[in-house]
């Protein structure tokens, strides 16, 4: 009784650890970009902002080789030497492959993002390689259980950005020293990652089910990519379609879109087990859309009565244009909460062809884009949009049964 009232122990410390340092790198994260708008303004930081919301989307591939590695860590731990062998090998091919097909990529970017120069564009690839081998070591340490490494890696990755970001910035004072700060800071987590897991996964001795991980990580990004894809399209068009003030206003605005997203995502961490499970809670995305969207209504009614705050929060006088947009800009960050956790459920369900509507979704968005001349009526577009997604995933979730057990059954067995 007293090992499981320890390791009971263990875990909630573990767990609560986990929670504090995501906390604390999500809210360094956001001070990197207060800070980027109030030192640059809006023409600089409408570029930080589209590169940045890039540099997300391309992150999906870390993010796929976390969840792949520590299912399949935790999954069979008599396997787990090879396993993360094979985790780190795909990790390591994955960034470098990454990262030179974005570097590759560096004119196309700048011309689509209407940058000044390559330079600030090719930090995308630059930064790419040790986030995606991040995202094998802190799957390897999550399916490990090593909350105090992961912890530290989740630290290293928001405050290492947040500390460069006011070393560089004001140095520079430009696009390009932000994104300096994003491409150097990002070896901090995977540094730390590294020491972590020295002497226990090699990236060289990779198992031969190298190619079966990558297969997985290509599967569990789909659905991420697209989230993360429609979340952060609108920043990117903004900056092609309007002039360099009108798109810095619009990405200080998505600054408080995305504070509110942030806000309920640990409604999807506690739900997400039960979503998946086969035991009768299919229906417990209905209690989640309802917890995400009292949140989202509180952080939205406190944005407007509290709006002067608001824009001190986005960067201050320079961004006071954004005021009238305020519930807006909050509203949104509402609806993508509750399309990611939607989101999560179409994983939960293994239904993979309701991602279709997260693109379909994707497309109105762009096409709605060419019909707006203000960032005004972009953000009632892109709400509107969203809005639909939203009604479409849900419906979709209540009139399709529940897959959840049957593919994922099938990806553990294939790899024995």
């Amino acid at each position: 009784m007293s090992s499981r009232t320890g390791t009971l122990r263990a875990v909630v410390r573990g767990s609560a650890g986990i929670a504090i340092a995501m906390g604390i790198m999500n809210v360094a994260t956001y001070g990197f970009q207060i800070i980027a708008a109030r030192l640059l303004g809006p023409r600089e930081y409408s570029g930080i902002a589209s590169l940045m919301a890039l540099l997300l989307v391309v992150n999906v591939v870390a993010l796929g080789l976390q969840a792949t590695g520590a299912r399949r860590v935790a999954a069979e731990p008599s396997r787990r030497a090879e396993i993360e062998s094979a985790v780190m090998a795909a990790s390591h091919r994955s960034a470098w492959a990454l990262g030179a097909a974005c570097l590759a990529l560096t004119p196309l970017i700048s011309l689509a993002l209407d940058l000044d120069d390559w330079a600030a564009a090719a930090m995308i690839g630059v930064s790419t390689v040790p986030l995606t081998i991040m995202g094998g070591q802190a799957g390897v340490l999550q399916g490990e259980g090593r909350w105090g490494a992961l912890s530290a890696v989740y630290l290293g990755m928001g405050l290492g950005r947040l500390a460069l970001g006011l070393a560089l910035m004001p140095v520079f004072d430009s696009t390009f020293g932000a994104m300096v700060a994003v491409a150097i800071a990002a070896w901090v987590p995977a540094v730390i990652g590294w020491f972590a897991l020295r002497g226990r996964a090699s990236a060289a001795a990779a198992w031969s089910g190298t190619t079966t991980i990558l297969r997985e990580v290509a599967g569990n990004s789909y659905a991420l990519l697209a989230f993360f894809a429609l979340s952060n399209v609108d920043v990117i068009l903004a900056r092609a379609r309007f002039d360099e003030h009108d798109a810095g206003l619009y990405a200080g605005g998505l600054i408080l879109t995305k504070a509110v997203l942030f806000l309920p995502q640990f409604v999807v961490v506690i739900a997400f087990p039960s979503m998946a499970s086969s035991a009768g809670q299919h229906r417990m995305y209905l209690r989640g859309l309802a917890a995400v969207a009292a949140i989202g209504a509180v952080a939205t009614l406190g944005a407007v009565v509290l709006s002067s705050l608001a824009i001190t929060f986005i960067g201050g006088s320079k961004y006071a244009e954004v005021e009238p947009n305020i519930w807006l800009f909050a509203t949104l960050g509402t609806l993508l909460a509750l399309i990611q956790l939607m989101v999560y459920e179409v994983v939960a369900r293994q239904h993979r062809a309701s991602v279709l509507i997260v693109w379909a979704g994707l497309v109105l968005v762009a096409v709605g884009s060419l019909l707006v001349d203000n960032g005004h009526q972009l953000v009632r577009a892109v709400a509107l949009v969203d809005l639909g997604v939203l009604v479409s995933l849900v419906v979709t979730a209540m009139l399709h049964p529940s897959q959840r057990r049957g593919r994922s059954t099938e990806a553990s067995s294939s790899t024995s």
